[in-house]
């Protein structure tokens, strides 16, 4: 008996993989235990390959975890395709439908535990069509993980509710179908879970995108502005159902530059605004989120990144969008940058996003990937008693009484009263020109310098917050690791793994990465005799921020590689204790 299994499914789009892994997680959190899926797919707009990856528990899970405990592998053209999500090792069980033939190199070769079954044949035979085959994958895993059927079964069927009572009957035909086969078809490596410690309370089932939506709402969010682009469509989707209720309204744009256009207009009306995105659609935001700069206007973008650069890699989970969150506008600019670690602080993340945009009205990014976004958690109820909501700063009756309202008035904070249309008084002009207090244009260099340091001197407490970056481990600790976005789970997990034989190290995972907050980082550098810096891009890319704004050591490297490739707690680990050797 096991504590934690990693289970990974693939097979061609349509097969119903994904609705099978969301049917499988459904019941183990119904049963009590912690589960995690993420879901890949191949770029394709229809067909292609398709793949989920479930991670269950007894105990918490903060990542994907690493190699694949089981395997179920529908045909190996598909299987093959996604390479390092669904990482093997020795100790891999294999269960592949016998239409697929022998099994391909490199599985083949590696000496795993192969168990052919007939799926196919199993699904056609017991509910007269191949398409059942997910329910009677289904049925074997419930079986060989003596996961009970009843529960499994229900969460089945609560997948296909709307097929219609034909599709339900033929599901649970299948479904008893590969749990009988289960019954007389052992394998020689049995992988079955410990049952679960009683049912800790209520939990939610839901991904990034429902949390970041969720998130917008709680914090006050009025107007919705986007395009559909994967793999953020979903935020947009779900506030089109639901922001109304709330008395709000979405606009889905003609394109993404039209979208941010509407948003910096709700804005300026005096209205919680957002956009969606991911990095090509950034891309065409720049222009616009440089309008809404200089007019110091408040703006959420959600940027929930995928391989990069242009098309790259859609489906595909990257963090390398951080330079163009930081850095995509000319002139001086300094924009906040944000990012959430997994599902469950995604809704607080948004709601500071929003918090931060109306405090300091300025642009802020909120740096999702598409793990974090269409990853699949039971989480716990959050409760939002523990959070505030800030609104902007307006004018009062003496601010509006001057002739002309100063809505760039320099104060000592740098943050000016903003008025909106309709405000007695408070009329203004707001343009991407540079502008002197009373908004009127300026072309002159000591006005603009002055507006700069402005739009500067109001973000510098952002870098104070504490609150805003999560250390764990000894602070006086030799080893260190900096984590962001989803890898923060993989090295929370490595860290925990390596405190627990003996090693002396600490984690830092930022949530705000741009300002830069040297002072944190000096502190945790300070005791450092080798450390990393971990992220999934090719450059870096935090690494290469951090040595722009603060004295990285040199034993600090960066430990980096590009989107699709993930890391695994176990991995760190391995670095980890290379690293207790560094001097």
């Amino acid at each position: 008996m096991r504590d934690d299994l990693i289970l990974g499914m693939a097979g061609a789009g349509g097969d119903g993989v994904v609705s099978a892994g969301e049917s499988l997680l459904k019941a183990a959190t119904t049963l009590g235990y912690h589960a995690m899926m993420t879901k890949s797919f191949g770029s394709q707009i229809r067909g292609g390959e398709s793949s989920c990856r479930l991670r269950l528990s007894t105990r918490k899970v903060l990542n994907p975890g690493g190699a694949l405990d089981v395997l179920v592998a529908l045909n190996w053209e598909d299987f093959l395709r996604f390479g390092a999500e669904l990482p093997l090792s020795a100790d891999t069980v294999v269960v592949y439908d016998e239409k697929a033939g022998p099994a391909r190199t490199p599985v083949a070769a590696r000496g795993l535990v192969l168990v052919p079954v007939p799926i196919s044949a199993l699904a056609k035979q017991a509910a007269g069509s191949e398409k059942a085959k997910t329910a009677v994958v289904l049925g074997l895993l419930s079986g060989w993980l003596d996961l009970p059927a009843p529960a499994v079964l229900k969460g089945l069927k609560q997948r296909f509710a709307s097929k219609g009572e034909a599709v339900l009957t033929a599901t649970e035909k299948a479904f008893t179908a590969g749990l009988a086969h289960a019954a007389a078809n052992g394998w020689a490596a049995p992988k079955a879970l410990e049952k679960p410690a009683a049912d800790a309370g209520p939990k939610l089932l839901c991904d990034g995108n429902d949390m970041c939506a969720a998130g917008a709402l709680f914090a006050g969010v009025k107007f919705f502005g986007g395009y559909p682009i994967t793999p953020s469509t979903e935020v947009m989707q779900i506030l089109s159902r639901e922001l109304w209720k709330y008395g709000g309204a979405v606009l889905q744009a003609e394109d993404e530059i039209a979208g941010v256009g509407a948003a910096v207009g709700a804005s300026f009306a005096g209205k919680k605004a957002m956009t969606a995105t991911s990095g090509p659609g950034l891309d065409l935001k720049a222009e616009l989120l440089g309008l809404a700069t200089i007019a110091e206007l408040p703006l959420v973008v959600v940027d929930v990144q995928r391989g990069g650069p242009s098309t790259g890699l859609p489906t595909k989970a990257e963090q390398s969008n951080l330079f163009a969150a930081a850095f995509s506008g000319h002139g001086d600019v300094l924009r906040p940058v944000l990012a959430p670690t997994g599902v469950a602080d995604t809704f607080r993340l948004t709601v500071e996003a929003f918090n931060i945009a109306e405090q300091y009205q300025t642009p802020v990014l909120l740096l999702s990937d598409q793990e974090i976004a269409q990853r699949k958690k039971a989480i716990d109820v959050i409760d939002t008693s523990t959070l505030e909501v800030a609104e902007r700063r307006v004018p009062t009756m003496a601010e509006l009484a001057e002739k002309p309202y100063a809505r760039f008035a320099l104060t000592e904070s740098g943050v000016s009263p903003i008025s909106h249309p309709g405000l007695e008084g408070g009329t203004y002009l707001a343009a991407g020109i540079e502008h002197d207090e009373k908004g009127a244009p300026t072309s002159g260099g000591a006005m603009h310098a002055k507006m700069n340091r402005k739009r500067f001197a109001k973000l510098e407490p952002l870098a104070a917050r504490a609150d805003l970056f999560e250390l764990t481990g000894n602070p006086a600790a030799p080893l260190g690791i900096v984590a962001w976005g989803s890898t923060a789970g993989v090295a929370r997990e490595a860290c925990r793994a390596a405190a627990a034989r003996g090693l002396d190290v600490k984690l830092l995972v930022p949530y705000l990465l741009h300002p830069v907050a040297d002072d944190v980082y000096a502190s945790f550098f300070a005791s450092l005799t080798a450390g990393l810096v971990v992220e999934l891009s090719h450059q870096g890319q935090l690494y290469r921020l951090l040595r722009m704004f603060t004295d990285v050591p040199s034993s600090v490297r960066s430990l980096c590689r590009s989107g699709a490739n993930p890391f695994s707690p176990a991995e760190l680990l391995t670095r980890l204790v290379e690293l207790k050797g560094v001097r």
